[in-house]
């Protein structure tokens, strides 16, 4: 079971990632409209051809990213050693508490962001906490 679940948690969030990726890659300015609004999405594109094509190719690179790390974790999802399971989920809990730290420290203190930085660091600790539970069961399973 301990194993099923691991390859639960990591595809769903594989599919998260390869489509929020894929999505920022090809459709950037759509899915900032979807995440900021539309007032916000306007002043994150920038305001010189120059800043336009700049901000652009970032987020294409950063969906790029988001998409490897999906699939990555798809990759993962597959491995049956419990011992690498336990030390990819303390990572992965490691990595989500830091994203929700930063919107916390930083994201906040900027204008045009301030007011999503809430719901993105609840997001950040749900994420987390779905880790925290599997860590949980595979060490209530490891020592029953």
């Amino acid at each position: 079971m301990c194993s099923s679940g691991f390859t639960l948690i990591c595809i769903l969030h594989s599919a998260v990632a390869l489509t929020c990726g894929a999505l920022m890659v090809f459709y950037s300015e759509e899915v900032s409209v979807f995440g900021y609004g539309p007032e916000t999405a306007i002043k994150l594109q920038g305001s010189t051809p120059h800043d336009k094509l700049l901000i652009q190719t970032s987020d294409s690179f950063s969906g790029l990213l988001l998409f490897t790390v999906g699939f990555f974790l798809f990759m993962v999802a597959f491995v049956k050693d419990t011992e690498f399971q336990g030390f990819f989920a303390k990572g992965c809990v490691l990595l989500h508490i830091s994203m929700a730290v930063w919107r916390v420290y930083f994201e906040r203190k900027l204008e045009d962001l301030a007011h999503d930085w809430p719901r993105q660091a609840v997001g950040d600790i749900a994420l987390a906490l779905s880790w925290v539970f599997f860590l949980v069961y595979l060490w209530m399973e490891k020592y029953d």
